[in-house]
């Protein structure tokens, strides 16, 4: 997925913006990817860190989904739950093989 972080919300961390997709993707409904070991936690990935303070329009999140579902649908459950000023922009499918 590619997101956007403007307004306020430039004064969250890396580490609470996390914790904001795992919140949204839990009240979302959508059928996510839980984490194995002790402390199963909701499958989400950031690979770059956005810097405090710092607008962006084009941040990537990787986040794995139980069953396929419209890009769309997973555009517009998100974007219902996440506050002002972080925007889901663009969903991107990528299929993993093991």
């Amino acid at each position: 997925a590619v997101f956007s972080k403007k307004g306020d919300m430039v004064f969250i961390s890396h580490l609470d913006v996390m914790t904001l997709f795992r919140r949204a993707l839990r009240r979302s409904k959508l059928p996510f990817v839980v984490t194995g070991g002790f402390t199963p936690r909701v499958k989400i990935s950031m690979p770059k860190a956005l810097g405090l303070g710092k607008e962006s329009e084009n941040e990537e999140l990787g986040l794995w989904l139980a069953e396929e579902i419209e890009a769309a649908a997973v555009k517009n459950a998100l974007n219902k739950e996440l506050p002002e000023g972080v925007r889901i922009l663009e969903i991107r499918r990528r299929e993993i093989t093991v």
